[in-house]
């Protein structure tokens, strides 16, 4: 079954921390390639609260405070098992991610259980510090599993929505999208990878390196 034949299954998952200037022209890109949006606003305090509000055609959940990525990304994920979807997208709000890749991680679905934007393709437009945390994480985390995972910190994935309960996260920070890996190697699920563009705009990342692989290592090295 090619995309287009299966677009009115697609659910993208989004957690949104303060990302008032991108959510308009996100949202409307998002739209032709997914049938049903769920925002979970993660305590924004920059109007992204209301803006998302004002938005009809998505499934807002708001938390009433900062409460974490992976808290917000749990959210969504149980949110999106409600709907009538084969496919489950995760995807960052700072357009960082390019919505018309939706299509081909959605295809890819067909073969893999989990599907997952690589950047690590194209290094050039890749600040030097989130080289190197991501080589390293994705190297560790590849000989821990015994799987090639080519870009761990990746939060533009699809999934097959089948498999979605089965590995929500416990952590609720940046590191439960390492947690969701582990776990689903340890159900025996397949991890595909499609190369997407490399983006980093003026937005300020919410991921912080120290903090991120130190939470990283936690989850590694506690999953034993």
């Amino acid at each position: 079954m090619s995309f287009s034949e299966n677009l009115n299954n697609v659910c993208v998952v989004i957690p949104v921390f303060n990302e008032v200037d991108y959510l308009d022209d996100l949202l409307w890109r998002i739209t032709p390639y997914s049938s049903k949006i769920i925002c979970v606003d993660d305590g924004s305090t920059d109007g992204s609260g209301e803006l998302m509000k004002a938005n009809t055609n998505i499934e807002l959940i708001s938390h009433g405070k900062n409460r974490g990525k992976g808290y917000a990304l749990k959210t969504g994920l149980m949110k999106s098992l409600e709907f009538d979807c084969d496919i489950v997208i995760t995807m960052d709000a700072d357009l960082q991610h390019l919505p018309e890749d939706i299509p081909r991680l959605a295809e890819q679905t067909k073969n893999y259980d989990i599907v997952i934007g690589n950047r690590l393709h194209e290094l050039s437009k890749m600040p030097l510090h989130r080289i190197a945390s991501n080589k390293l994480t994705s190297w560790l985390l590849s000989k821990k599993l015994d799987v090639s995972i080519k870009d761990s910190q990746s939060g533009f994935r699809a999934f097959r929505k089948s498999i979605v309960k089965s590995i929500l996260p416990f952590e609720v920070g940046f590191e439960a999208e390492t947690e969701m890996l582990i776990k689903a190697v340890r159900n025996n699920f397949t991890i595909g990878f499609v190369d997407i563009k490399t983006i980093y705009n003026d937005n300020e990342s919410k991921m912080k390196s120290i903090p991120a692989i130190t939470g990283f290592l936690k989850v590694l090295f506690r999953n034993k």
